[in-house]
């Protein structure tokens, strides 16, 4: 009889290890180190993922114009430090813009990542006055816009 326990937990040992690492190895980790979310970036590039909440930082390469249609969105592109690049739409009819965003700021961001073909976007940077969302943020020059 302990050899079928041992068998079983064994069995649900590697089930797990399967599942953590084909379902959670997107997952960007709260406090995790840069190169540890690049991987996590290169990675949603790689499999095209939508609808993934994720933590990062970069340097801002470019600031675009905002984006007007429907609620308005702050838009910028960060650098991370694996050279890939995202866009930040940080919607400010919800949040507050970062006034004094310039090029070479860094930037930390909490929000979901979707998949495009220039690297992927950032949005829902902001709290959901529903509820129905994770809440996200922007982090810049020591202040926390959300």
């Amino acid at each position: 009889m302990s050899s079928v326990r041992q068998a079983v937990s064994i069995a649900l040992l590697v089930l797990g290890a399967y599942y953590a690492w084909n379902h959670l190895s997107l997952d960007a980790t709260v406090g995790g180190s840069a190169d540890q979310g690049d991987a996590v970036f290169e990675k949603a590039l790689q499999e095209r993922a939508e609808s993934l909440q994720v933590e990062g930082a970069g340097k801002v390469v470019r600031i675009l114009p905002d984006d007007n249609d429907g609620s308005r969105h702050q838009r910028f592109i960060l650098r991370l430090n694996s050279g890939q690049t995202l866009m930040v739409a940080h919607n400010i009819d919800l949040a507050p813009r970062l006034a004094s965003l310039q090029i070479g700021d860094s930037v930390r961001f909490y929000g979901e990542y979707e998949w495009n073909s220039q690297g992927g976007v950032i949005h829902w940077t902001h709290s959901d006055p529903q509820g129905h969302h994770i809440a996200g943020w922007l982090k810049h020059d020591g202040r926390t816009y959300q």
